[in-house]
């Protein structure tokens, strides 16, 4: 049976039940619960380190009015990064390959950014579409414009995230089955291409932690923005 090299990224099924519900399930089972105990280990005070570097990081260029979206950023930004991480292991599947859970994850998110802005603020909200000091002749242009521009950003969040780790995980396939078919005839190109590997995956670990941070900052940056 011959497996092409997207079949990676279809979503698996047991007997008719699609298991992507099991690995969107599977990242809260991992995260440490907080102990009842005055001093925690050393995992969860790491972890409560890093979420409160992270959440400071995120809402210092906010204002109080979108400080109540810490929670939901900071989950979106843990949930994201170890689907990422965990679809790098061996025989496991990458939900975040899929366009349709990115555009899901983004369209609600957008347009909640979007209706705070016009209830908030509808002056501020609907001034973004016409930038000051536009020639005459150049307004209708340029509200056509910016409002494509602004339908368009969940589209690019989604996309932006489905193609890099989907290009990753070609990549990586690609060169290992390379080594794999040049080790019998080629040992040293084999033993070459599978250091290329090597560093390959250490940058698609990077690029997995980066793209969920970038998801999660551009989201913070369309609040920013009708807040």
């Amino acid at each position: 049976m011959t497996l092409s090299f997207f079949d990676q990224f279809m979503s698996p099924t047991y007997l008719g039940i699609p298991l992507i519900a099991v690995a969107l399930t599977l990242p809260w089972i991992l995260f440490p619960t907080p102990s009842t105990r005055w001093l925690n280990n050393r995992l969860i005070t790491l972890q409560g380190w890093f979420i409160n570097r992270f959440t400071q990081q995120l809402l210092l260029p906010l204002n109080l009015g979108g400080h109540k979206w810490a929670v939901l950023l900071t989950s979106l930004m843990l949930f994201l990064i170890t689907l990422n991480m965990l679809g790098l292991l061996p025989y496991t599947f990458t939900p975040t390959t899929q366009l349709s859970l990115n555009m899901g994850l983004a369209v609600p998110l957008w347009l909640a950014t979007v209706i705070i802005g016009m209830r908030n603020q509808p002056t501020a909200a609907l001034g973004h579409l016409l930038p000051e000091g536009t020639p005459v002749p150049l307004i209708p242009v340029l509200i056509i414009i910016e409002t494509i521009s602004l339908f368009i950003r969940p589209l690019a969040l989604g996309v932006r995230l489905t193609a890099n780790l989907t290009a990753g995980h070609l990549l990586i396939q690609l060169i290992a089955t390379a080594a794999f078919v040049l080790l019998p005839m080629m040992p040293t190109v084999a033993i070459l291409t599978s250091i290329v590997l090597f560093l390959l995956t250490l940058l698609e670990i990077a690029v997995a932690m980066i793209q969920a941070y970038v998801f999660v900052l551009l989201l913070s940056l369309y609040l920013q923005e009708n807040v």
